[in-house]
């Protein structure tokens, strides 16, 4: 009967959808069906089958395909909570018992445990059985197949697991925690400002995480910013990739912006122009690309253009939503985020940023409205802001393996 590897995948906050949940559902088999394909054939009939039923998710997959390979593309699915390799048996009593001891001979021979306890589930509550019977019922087959086991109910080497349903029962002893959230594509699209620091990725990250797809875009300032610290935006969006599946990225040059502003308006207010030509920019495109918000790194009080003020400042310039994931974090938090997601040794690399050219030695940190405006008048917005889209260019971003 287990003549394919098995994996029980289980959707967390998916799970609380109501009467939204099969669709939900629909999206999270879609996700994961697009990331095992970079493994093998996907579908009825093919390597590898992903399918739902009775409020899980179940992955098949030949055996001659790496199982901890497919663990590892599956927890990577946001809406993922947790996946189990597991065992298949007929739903009697018999045939689990059977099951469960050749289970428990591989783990006494992989790894060579001594104590055990079953916990078992009915699913199906139309089986005769209540489940603390069917839990002492295996334990004892489980005793007299595999002589050299003990049952410890309180701290066993293994809790075996036994899911009974309608015509097939499950049984696993482990689950791999997966990344928990959204399935893509769920909670619309939002357009990242991404450039190559720290905080940035780990936003764009968290807000995929919500189900939000995910386009970009960067400013550089070349020839101060180089070819190779746009190469390392782009390497840090493709690491981003491998969660939020292939995206647009629009590369905007913002140095005529930069040099208008430096020219025409007070040095110490240059900061809080960039940050509102960037969101300008990033709604224009946002807008032609159906976005619904946009994303940016900000943390509250953490450079001069994140104070509360110069927010509120750079928020007065655009009429769509901005998303600040890490707005109430402090950067060991934010760090300690990108390590996990693969992001931090990328963005610790020492190549310039756009935001540090022309970088005033005391930027305003409380920026007034109207004086900024005063100073804006003085620069042809519109222009400027049409000339950069204009000059724009687009690359497309996907994992390295894709």
């Amino acid at each position: 009967m287990n003549e394919k590897n098995i994996l029980i995948v289980r959707a967390g906050e998916v799970a609380l959808k109501g009467m939204n949940k099969p669709y939900f559902e629909r999206m999270l088999v879609d996700r994961i069906k697009a990331n095992l394909k970079k493994i093998s054939e996907v579908g009825k009939d093919k390597n590898i089958d992903i399918y739902r039923h009775e409020g899980l998710i179940y992955v098949k997959a030949v055996k001659d395909l790496d199982i901890d390979e497919i663990i590892r593309e599956t927890i990577k699915v946001f809406g993922v909570a947790s996946v189990s390799k597991a065992v298949e048996a007929e739903s009697n009593l018999d045939a689990i018992g059977a099951e469960a001891v050749r289970y428990m001979k591989g783990l006494i021979e992989s790894k060579g445990i001594k104590t055990f306890k079953v916990e078992a589930k009915r699913a199906d509550k139309n089986f005769p059985v209540k489940s603390p019977e069917i839990g002492r019922i295996i334990g004892a087959k489980v005793l007299v197949g595999c002589k050299v086991l003990k049952v410890d109910v309180h701290d066993p080497d293994v809790l075996l697991k036994v899911d009974v349903r309608h015509d097939v029962s499950y049984i696993y002893d482990s689950k791999v925690n997966g990344l928990g959230g959204l399935p893509l594509g769920t909670n619309g699209k939002g357009m990242t400002l991404l450039s190559g620091g720290i905080d940035s990725p780990v936003a764009t990250w968290m807000m995929a995480k919500r189900g939000m797809m995910i386009e970009a875009v960067h400013y550089h300032s070349y020839p101060y910013t180089s070819d190779r610290a746009r190469e390392k935006v782009i390497e840090l969006a493709q690491i981003v990739s491998q969660y939020t599946g292939k995206f647009r990225m629009h590369v905007i040059n913002l140095l005529p912006i930069q040099e208008e502003i430096v020219k025409n308006c007070p040095e110490e207010e240059t900061t809080i122009h960039v940050r509102r030509f960037m969101m300008r920019i990033a709604e224009k495109l946002a807008k032609e690309s159906d976005c619904q918000a946009l994303i940016t790194g900000e943390d509250l009080g953490q450079v001069a253009s994140q104070t509360a003020e110069a927010l509120v400042v750079t928020d007065s310039v655009v009429s769509m939503p901005v998303f600040r994931p890490l707005i109430g974090m402090d950067k060991i938090e934010i760090m300690d985020r990108a390590q996990e997601i693969g992001t931090y040794e990328k963005s610790i690399e020492p190549y310039e940023d756009c935001c540090t050219v022309f970088l005033p030695k005391h930027p305003a940190t409380k920026p007034r409205l109207e004086k900024i405006l005063e100073s804006e008048a003085r620069l042809d917005v519109d222009a400027l802001v049409d000339k950069a889209v204009a000059s724009q260019e687009i690359v497309m971003i996907k994992p390295e393996d894709m």
